[in-house]
């Protein structure tokens, strides 16, 4: 028994180490705040500030409540060791057991240590050099990493949508809903590389098409980055679809420009002018947020403009369908020979090798 409860002692201190990092004490906290504003008689009269109040309760409890129950478990079974009761050796031996499995999987969260990886996320890809088959390269990826938010159960929502003249994307932005994912895609942003022969080339030329993804923590609430409106530059024009054609006759989209870095954000799929506007300024707060933690800055006012030159030359990853098949991953160098299904969505592995390998830098 005596070396049972050494264990499950050892086991208390990892798991207090674990919650340390993860600020669960101070999560708790808030969390209770949360529940004592949601108790309040007049909360539903603003039924958004209600609505989000609720997803932040629900957000922080999916990542307090499964530490709590486990340091509780762990609490109870270091009672019953103490008593000494060889009786309960066997049952002890077996809980043992089933929370270190249960430790071990909650400590994949650990990976997740930015400030914004439990954020929703932003992501962006736009066609680079290499004509149509670049815009049909940036379609190729749009529709890789919708598969895998499919896969992994993270609920997308294309937000805008450019097309090209003959195929593809000239650009597209859609939103990532879920646990952590802010966290497991900031590592696709960057450029992304294609080498194939060319579909849209009479002589089946190889071609090397590149597209840059963009991926940002969304950021919901105004207080998380606030703008100063005389940094902005607001303007309204008409819509138009796929083709030149006519969404309606007013202005509703909106073209949002902040001055100090020269971000423009344009977003026009909503026939509401003031829908349009509030995406685009989450968007624009997620963009803002992003350039901060790139330039280590916490004054918007001390940022600068991203460089998107210098972006372009920032190469991640290669696919190569021909003369050979490989996607390799330049930062990691971790490299699959199974090109169709990691453009079917099937990232983990990528993404887990870029997690390993941020943690690595750290240490």
């Amino acid at each position: 028994m005596r070396e049972i409860l050494i264990q499950f002692t050892g086991l208390a201190k990892d798991v207090n180490s674990a919650m340390n990092k993860l600020s669960i004490a101070k999560l708790s906290r808030e969390l209770s705040k949360l529940k004592e504003k949601s108790l309040a008689p007049n909360f539903w009269n603003d039924n958004s500030f209600a609505q989000n109040t609720m997803r932040q309760i629900s957000k922080i409890e999916s990542t307090v409540n499964p530490w709590l129950k486990l340091e509780t478990k762990i609490s109870d079974c270091i009672e019953l060791a103490k008593t000494g009761d060889k009786s309960l050796k066997d049952e002890l031996s077996a809980q043992l057991s089933e929370i270190n499995r249960e430790f071990n999987n909650l400590k994949e969260v650990l990976k997740f240590s930015g400030v914004y990886d439990d954020h929703n996320a932003i992501v962006s890809i736009h066609a680079g050099a290499g004509g149509t088959d670049a815009q049909d390269w940036a379609n190729m990826m749009l529709r890789m990493y919708l598969r895998f938010c499919e896969k992994s159960e993270f609920d997308s929502k294309i937000i805008e949508q450019s097309f090209g003249e003959e195929a593809g994307i000239k650009s597209a932005s859609f939103e990532v809903n879920g646990a952590f994912a802010f966290g497991n895609l900031k590592g696709e942003h960057g450029v992304h590389r294609l080498v194939r022969l060319s579909p849209f080339n009479a002589d089946n030329l190889r071609q090397t098409s590149f597209a840059k993804v963009e991926v940002v923590p969304k950021i919901d609430q105004p207080d998380e980055v606030q703008i100063d409106d005389n940094d902005l530059k607001i303007d309204v024009f008409r819509s138009g679809g796929h083709g030149g054609q006519s969404v309606n006759t007013t202005d509703s989209a909106v073209r949002i420009t902040h001055l100090p870095t020269n971000i423009v954000v344009v977003i026009q799929n909503e026939r509401s002018q003031l829908q349009n506007k509030e995406t685009a300024m989450t968007i624009l707060r997620s963009k803002l947020a992003q350039l901060k933690l790139e330039q280590h800055i916490e004054k918007l006012s001390e940022l600068k403009g991203p460089n998107e030159q210098a972006a372009w030359g920032n190469q991640i990853r290669s696919y190569v369908l021909h003369p050979y098949k490989q996607v390799k991953d330049l930062r990691t160098r971790y490299e699959s020979s199974d090109p169709d299904s990691v453009l079917d969505g099937d990232l983990n592995s990528f993404i887990e090798a870029f997690l390993d390998y941020t943690i690595g830098k750290k240490n």
